[in-house]
């Protein structure tokens, strides 16, 4: 019986854990389910700027060109530069996502990470035939997905979405935010809850593109008799953090 079963199962995927983080995509190339693309964000944690997607197919076999691709949170700035501009030259796709603060405040930020995701997606040049996302099942994508465990890890197109993802967003907090409200230091924390960042908002209370609907924000923004540049509370007025109408954007 056995014997028989086994002449009707679909043959195995083979990962090869010799490929290091491409022996996913690789193994989904050589079954015909390629490009394969990885997508991933940044700023989730933070509660200020923009949350920033990133979403990139890479060229199979091409593994020897991104020597030290790897999660972008455990890379230097300058590594992070450097796998920047050798995936924006060498991917087969690549795109960026914005969402800004006021957006993340209506929709929540994990529903405005799964919709930052979907656009990312949408917007590469190349039809994915498999997409890889990090951590979550992100539905409504145009191409099959599998989400996965510590994916900026093990995967190398989610890890350069996750680079793409990184140095958007902390150019855009450095070059960008920073001169706009040069009091809050947006160019060393980059909208995270460090000391530094608390200290700032403490005194100045928040800006317009803070996240309005965190507990800090409101909390500061209560502090300072500040009412909020955009609606993100059904009451009128201050925030009160006591009534469920703010989340905890957590540690970092």
């Amino acid at each position: 019986m056995t014997a028989r079963l086994a002449g009707v199962r679909p043959p195995r995927t083979v990962i090869r854990r010799s490929s290091g983080n491409w022996a996913l995509q690789s193994a989904l190339d050589r079954r015909g389910l390629g490009p394969v693309a990885g997508v991933d964000e940044a700023g989730r944690g933070a509660c200020a700027g923009p949350l920033v997607v990133g979403a990139c197919a890479l060229k199979p076999g091409d593994g020897r060109r991104f020597e030290g691709l790897t999660d972008s949170k455990v890379l230097t700035g300058s590594e992070r530069d450097r796998l920047f501009d050798t995936i924006t030259r060498r991917a087969l796709s690549w795109s960026t996502v914005e969402i800004p603060a006021d957006e993340v405040d209506a929709l929540g930020i994990h529903v405005a990470n799964l919709e930052g995701m979907r656009r990312a997606v949408a917007r590469l040049g190349v039809q994915p035939g498999y997409v890889l996302t990090d951590g979550f099942r992100v539905q409504g994508l145009s191409s099959p997905s599998v989400a996965v465990v510590k994916g900026d890890l093990v995967a190398a197109c989610v890890a350069a979405a996750s680079v793409l993802a990184k140095v958007t967003r902390d150019r855009l907090m450095s070059e960008g935010l920073h001169r706009r409200f040069p009091g809050y230091g947006f160019d060393e924390h980059k909208g995270y809850s460090t000391p530094v960042h608390s200290a700032r908002m403490a005194e100045l209370g928040p800006c317009e593109e803070h996240r309005w609907s965190y507990a800090n924000v409101a909390a500061a923004a209560k502090e300072h008799g500040m009412r909020s540049p955009r609606t993100v509370s059904s009451k009128p007025g201050l925030f009160d953090a006591s009534q469920g109408d703010v989340v905890d954007n957590g540690p970092l």
